[in-house]
């Protein structure tokens, strides 16, 4: 190896113990200068260099030519590295001439911004003496759009609130559904005017509408609803409501009775709620639409009514009524429980045997009056009806009396009883077992008013009002009581066959009267509650027709 080999070779050992590079300093210039040659890597190993070029033995023979590339490649790189070390030596000079050239320029464009500076608050100031009238006309022309707006709006909110006010009282919902919505978002342009008058009580005048609109609507709705609703459970239609807790009954065992002990008596439960509830409903509708109520109509609605709580009576035990669970019907009944008697004593059995034999005896059904109940104050209908059939039962009579004439002399109805008054009795009779069905508190007290009333009218119309026309000194006309009274000294008046034959039929009628109203007293005894009976015994003591003559 030669001298100059050997120099190469310290200077390359020098050189890279000098230039040895941190990773990321070799990182960056892998990523500046990439290269796939591999002296340019940092990892650079020359034996594995030498290795790759002569891996076999026979490959030496090229090493002449190989060495001559090394150094020709050497050659270059220092060539480039001449070059670059000669170019660095003029960066110095001509960065300062660089940096004088743009501060020079710096200058300039500094002089030149100043003067476009000047030219601009010339310009600016001569467009603002321009524009001066301009700005005013625009603020102006503002102002006036602004006001022609807000009168706009004001027209259209006063004409929407007069109009709005008319469409509720005429219930126009259709068109003020629109119109208010309109009416509310003009009205939000005017918040800020709300200080003025005028529009604080157009305001207060929306705000109005739109509270009597709303209670409006919810009236009309409530009015229209319940209209509906009362026409499907009018008594008209009371068969629905049975027939409905029929079939629930019904459907309620099949689907749930296997579920609840038999004890519970779920489906009685059920049934006594229904009953109550019914109860109450019809109580308000027909006090609700009391007017509409007609003497068929209300037969109607009890007889069905009884009927179904016979039913129940004979479908269930009405154990439930009295076992504090369940409500108690209204209409008093004795109580069923076979331990309750033993309660009371041996003492208290002969005064409650005694107290059985003085009021009547309470009803088999103990579901009796459990829904029937709300009819009682609507009883008077029935009472007014039999008012008015009685009062045209006596004007009857009298026509068939002046029309058939008296009894004739010498027949078999000389002498005996009108026959108009067995036709009373029998329609007394039936009225009276009529309305103990119906009720036996106060509408049977003012039943039997209503028999007093027109016991008189026949005793007057029919009896006293027949009897023959004398003439005596005493003046008067003839009564019955004159006919069984004797007076001494009194003159004894005269009478014809005829008129004979018919004072003995009305003497005869009168007492029949009076035998058969006795009867009726003790029947309606028998039929009225207890609580009322002594008003009634003291009424009915008046409605005998020997009295009333």
């Amino acid at each position: 190896m030669s001298i100059m080999e050997e120099e190469e070779l310290e200077f390359s050992d020098d050189l890279e113990a000098i230039l040895h590079l941190s990773p990321e300093v070799q990182l960056a210039i892998e990523q500046v200068f990439p290269s796939q040659d591999p002296l340019d890597r940092a990892d650079f190993n020359a034996v594995e260099y030498i290795n790759t070029l002569f891996p076999t033995e026979q490959s030496l023979a090229n090493i002449d030519d190989v060495v001559n590339k090394i150094r020709l490649k050497i050659r270059r790189l220092d060539d480039n590295i001449r070059m670059v070390v000669r170019g660095q030596t003029n960066v110095g000079q001509d960065g300062r001439q660089a940096l004088e050239e743009a501060q020079k320029a710096i200058q300039q464009l500094f002089g030149k911004i100043k003067d476009i500076k000047d030219k601009a608050e010339k310009s600016e100031q001569m467009v603002k003496e321009i524009t001066r009238d301009i700005k005013q006309l625009d603020h102006a022309k503002r102002h006036l759009t602004t006001s022609i707006t807000t009168l706009n709006h004001l027209h259209m909110l006063a004409g929407g609130v007069d109009s709005l006010e008319a469409m509720t009282r005429r219930r126009q919902y259709g068109e003020v559904a629109n119109l208010l919505q309109g009416v509310v978002n003009v009205l939000e342009h005017f918040q800020k005017y709300m200080g003025i008058p005028q529009i604080r009580q157009l305001s207060e005048r929306v705000k109005a509408a739109q509270s009597e609109l709303g209670a409006q609507i919810l009236a009309d709705f409530e009015e229209s609803f319940p209209s509906q609703g009362s026409k499907v459970a009018w008594l008209d239609k009371i068969d629905r409501r049975y027939a409905w807790i029929k079939r629930q009954l019904v459907d309620y065992e099949e689907k749930y009775g296997r579920m609840f002990p038999g004890e519970w008596f779920m489906t009685e439960r059920i049934a006594v709620e229904f009953c109550h509830i019914t109860r109450t409903e019809l109580a308000k509708l027909m006090r609700t639409r009391a007017r509409e109520i007609e003497v068929k109509l209300l037969l109607f609605a009890i007889q069905r009514t009884t009927n179904f709580e016979g039913l129940l009576a004979k479908r269930f035990s009405g154990c439930t009524l009295n076992d504090g669970v369940t409500k108690k019907a209204d209409s008093p009944l004795d109580s069923t429980n076979p331990f309750f008697e033993d309660e009371q004593g041996e003492d208290s059995v002969s005064e409650k045997e005694e107290e059985l034999d003085k009021k009547p005896k309470a009803p088999d059904n103990p579901f009796h009056g459990i829904v029937s109940k709300c009819f009682e104050p609507h009883l008077y209908v029935y009472i007014e009806s039999q008012d008015k059939n009685l009062g045209e039962l006596i004007d009857r009579f009298v026509a068939d009396f002046r029309a058939q004439g008296p009894p004739k002399a010498g027949s078999e109805e000389g002498g005996a009883v009108l026959p108009s008054c067995a036709d009373l009795f029998v329609y007394y009779k039936k009225c009276m077992v009529q309305c103990s069905q119906l009720s036996t508190g106060e509408p049977m007290i003012a039943l039997t008013t209503i028999f007093q009333k027109y016991l008189r009218e026949y005793a007057w119309k029919i009896l006293s009002g027949n009897l023959p026309k004398t003439t005596s000194s005493s003046g008067g006309g003839l009564t019955i009581s004159s006919l069984l009274k004797e007076k001494e000294g009194s003159e004894v008046a005269k009478f014809t066959v005829e008129e004979l034959c018919l004072v003995c039929s009305i003497l005869s009628t009168a007492e029949y009267c009076l035998a058969t109203t006795q009867q009726l007293e003790e029947k309606l005894k028998e039929k009225v509650d207890k609580t009322l009976r002594d008003f009634q015994q003291h009424s009915a003591a008046s409605t005998r027709p020997g009295q009333c003559l």
